[in-house]
């Protein structure tokens, strides 16, 4: 009997073969990196011949928290960053700098009429990294804000002095700040015991449990848990002053002046802080500090008439789709967008009657419009009656993700199973009539759900003759449930607002996207009707890429 065993020649030529392939991995890996780490172009200014002849379009602002490779639940990956910069310049804009809004409001002059003006928060190493080659790649230009006592104290996570002028020598940048401090007061828990303050790193650790009632160190007055003053008005703008005087000592020790651009933090307040005294103190020191200041948050377009010390900016959730972002602009800019479709002829198996949607790889991302719907047909389905629905609901829980059978054009004569909010329902549609038949809400308990909160759901529906049979994430909820409505009619998809939900930043975000992965549907013979997963080539070049990418982010984490 032959030995089953490798001959040593055979071990070492596998050996050898395994050696290379890895060579070969560590090579496209490192030549990714060197792709991330290192630019060597400059930035080119807008031409004046794109300059409008009238002042009226204004600028939208957007501004990122910051960028990671693979993004979290606040970074934005460099994916999701690159998609929302491709079509902002698909769609026709162009940087500006702070420069320029200075000449806008100071001197009356134009500018182009699609202005964007990019900022980039908090000072983070790896948004400097992972931005700055797809800032090259469509010639845009953006502002780093940075805190300034992150410079004394010397944290390997954001940029020190050193960096930041790297940055402004490459041309991609300019220099901004966001205060001296990330500091919070007055904070709450969830069950509403009194944390009082927190520094940033405290507070990331406690974020789970925080509650939306809290503030930033320069919005308020220190106060005990029941809202009284620990602090005197003397006190109080005497910790304010020290926080403007530190700022401006460290920025012209470090950096040799101080930025121009400041952006106060918390935005939204309406003035310089959430108490009448102590926006008082802050705007002194912001008028005889800098040049301009981002008030507000929440709304892109600044116009003419806009404060230069009440400016606003969008910040886009790492969560966004790129539609997400355009469908804001749209709805502050009233402007025509382009938006981004993704695979084209998976787009033409759908018709669209309101909102916007992008089919990429096995997701169908519908996006809805402001505090209103996103609606889709899926074409040739208007005599389906008997058939099996099966998907991932993978929008984020607060929002309405809804699959319409046996529809009319709109949805007003149908059979709906929709997921809004964490709860699922079975709503039967006659002539703009609804009748509930089965509503439960999943994963019961009394928490407040985060806007950005994600969720996923496996969803399938057996609908046949005058039954509906529901099983969410393999267990069956609804069985053989009575519907009235026999009639055929086609497959729809819609997203909705879901309100505002709760937000620890306050976002008054009303558009949602609703996000359909793998979906299929077939008869009840088992005949597939449609079917959005990837399969065949697709699907082995989708999962060798996401293989890579974790190769190359593990590389990027532990060099």
């Amino acid at each position: 009997m032959k030995s089953k065993e490798f001959s040593p020649e055979r071990k070492d030529r596998i050996k050898k073969i395994r050696s290379i392939f890895q060579g070969i991995i560590l090579c496209a890996v490192l030549i990714c990196i060197a792709k991330v780490l290192f630019t060597i172009s400059t930035y080119k200014p807008y031409s004046s011949n794109i300059v409008s002849k009238s002042r009226k379009s204004g600028f939208i602002s957007i501004s990122y928290f910051g960028v990671d490779r693979t993004g979290d639940d606040t970074l934005i990956s460099t994916d999701a960053l690159e998609k929302q910069l491709k079509a902002l310049k698909d769609n026709g804009y162009v940087t500006i700098t702070q420069q320029d809004i200075l000449d806008y409001y100071k001197k009356g002059k134009a500018l182009p009429e699609k202005s964007l003006f990019l900022l980039f928060e908090d000072g983070r190493t790896d948004t400097a990294i992972f931005s700055q080659k797809i800032l090259e790649k469509y010639n845009y230009k953006a502002t780093m804000l940075t805190y300034a006592d992150k410079f004394e104290k010397n944290d390997p996570k954001f940029l020190m002095p050193k960096d930041l002028m790297k940055l402004k020598n490459s041309s991609y940048w300019e220099l901004g700040t966001n205060g001296y401090r990330l500091e919070f007061i007055n904070v709450f828990d969830k069950n509403s015991n009194y944390l009082g303050n927190l520094d940033s790193v405290q507070f990331s650790k406690e974020a789970p449990k925080v509650n939306r009632k809290y503030n930033h160190y320069l919005m308020d007055y220190i106060r005990d848990e029941n809202g009284i003053p620990l602090e005197s008005y003397d006190e109080m703008k005497q910790r304010i002053d020290n926080d403007y005087k530190s700022l401006s000592n460290i920025y012209n020790k470090d950096i040799g002046y101080v930025p121009a651009l400041y952006a106060l933090m918390h935005s939204n307040t309406g003035k310089f802080g959430t108490n009448d005294k102590v926006s008082e103190i802050n705007g002194k020191w912001i008028e005889k500090t800098f040049s301009m200041n981002f008030n507000r948050e929440g709304y892109s377009l600044n116009l003419p008439d806009s404060s230069i010390y009440d400016l606003t900016r969008v910040q886009p959730q790492a969560y966004w789709s790129t539609n997400h972002l355009l469908m804001r602009i749209w709805d502050d800019t009233k402007k025509d967008v382009k938006f981004v479709v993704g695979d084209r002829e998976k787009a033409k198996k759908f018709e669209k009657i309101k909102g916007q949607a992008e089919f990429v790889d096995d997701k169908i991302i519908l996006t809805s419009q402001p505090k209103e719907k996103g609606l889709i047909k899926l074409e040739n389905s208007q005599n389906y009656k008997d058939i099996k629905v099966s998907t991932l609901l993978n929008g984020n829980i607060i929002g309405s993700q809804s699959i319409y059978l046996r529809s009319n054009e709109d949805g007003s004569s149908s059979i709906c199973v929709q997921l809004i909010n964490n709860t699922i329902s079975v709503i039967e549609n006659s002539n703009g009539t609804k009748n509930v038949l089965y509503s439960s809400t999943l994963n019961k308990n009394n928490r407040e759900i985060d806007i950005k909160e994600s969720g996923s759901k496996k969803v399938d529906i057996t609908l046949a003759s005058q039954k509906l049979t529901l099983t969410i994430d393999g267990k069956k909820i609804v069985e053989d449930l009575k519907v009235s409505k026999e009639k055929e009619g086609s497959i729809l998809l819609e997203s909705a607002w879901g309100n505002y939900g709760y937000s620890q930043r306050n976002i008054a975000d009303d558009v949602y996207d609703a996000v359909f992965k793998s979906f299929k549907v077939t008869n009840t013979s088992n005949k597939v009707l449609y079917d959005s997963s990837l399969k065949g080539m697709e699907a082995v070049i989708y999962n060798t890429k996401n293989y890579f990418n974790e190769v190359v982010n593990w590389f990027i984490k532990n060099l």
